[in-house]
């Protein structure tokens, strides 16, 4: 069994402190191979909060009542409340991973609402990250190192980790397909690097293996915008910049962000900016 730990001022006492909105008090890490168990029961729970993040295997916890069973895979967390019952095992068999974290503080239930954390619930879905791995080491290492500032510096971590959380929680794209959050990212980096070329969405679908209307379907719930309003965007915010720092003619700016045609070029900046290109050059000429 591996296991790595890092425990305010390196004490391992359990505590409760409402002096500052928020406090990190340790944070750890198993990691489970040929170890069969690892149990915890604490039948009065803690004074703290705790959040646990299962990155590999599984987690075998009890909630509410200790005969009942509930199996938690890797890609999630487990959130426990002050003095609520902590039961729950780790085995070797199932190659398991975790990274732990204790806080406190006077407005940790306002702060877990705002990053998307409901107060009765206690498993949420936040897929597997690397991120997450690393924000968690960086907390271990504040704690054992002890560095001017690091109380503050482990507070702006587990903020930084909550909002990772959350912004996963919050995705309205289907987050928990590996296949299609690959395929979504592959074409926002495509389209993001070769947005001046001539692209036709039914070309680019049909060479990944996708139909055209469920990669715009989902292209858009990944993005909030269909492809070629991505790839619009991304034209159109380069001209803008062009426009404010270069003195390139407008037919010039219309054909390096892809588009042959002033005149179309011309009406679609009018139409997504409100002014014309001329008019916006000379908008900002004046500033």
């Amino acid at each position: 069994m591996y296991l790595n730990t890092g425990y305010l001022n390196h004490s391992h006492m359990d505590f409760k402190d409402k002096s500052r909105p928020l406090i990190v008090g340790s944070c750890g890490t198993y990691r489970l191979s040929r170890h069969p168990k690892l149990p915890t029961y604490r039948p009065r729970g803690r004074l703290d909060y705790q959040i646990i993040y299962i990155t590999a295997g599984c987690g075998h916890f009890h909630f509410d009542n200790v005969n009942n069973e509930t199996i938690v895979p890797a890609g999630n967390i487990v959130l426990y409340r002050p003095k609520e019952l902590q039961k729950y095992e780790y085995y070797g068999e199932d190659k398991t991973e975790v990274y732990w974290i204790h806080f406190t503080g006077s407005n940790v239930k306002n702060i877990l609402r705002q990053y998307g954390f409901p107060d009765k619930e206690r498993v949420f879905q936040v897929g597997t990250s690397n991120e997450y791995e690393q924000i968690f080491k960086r907390i271990i290492i504040e704690l054992q190192r002890c560095q001017d500032n690091y109380e503050e510096m482990l507070v702006l971590l587990l903020r930084h980790l909550l909002i990772s959380f959350h912004r996963e929680l919050t995705r309205e794209h289907i987050l928990k397909n590996e296949y299609l959050d690959h395929e979504m990212d592959n074409a926002v980096t495509f389209f993001s690097e070769n947005y001046n070329q001539n692209i036709n969405i039914d070309d680019y679908a049909a060479s990944r293996g996708m139909s055209v209307s469920w990669f715009i379907r989902n292209f858009k719930k990944y993005t909030g915008s269909t492809p070629m309003q991505f790839i619009v965007g991304i034209r159109i915010n380069n001209a803008q910049m062009l426009l404010e720092t270069t003195t390139y003619s407008i037919n010039e700016i219309s054909k390096i962000v892809g588009y042959d045609n002033q005149l179309y070029f011309s009406r679609l900046f009018h139409k997504l900016k409100g002014y014309s290109p001329r008019e916006y050059r000379k908008l900002r000429n004046k500033f």
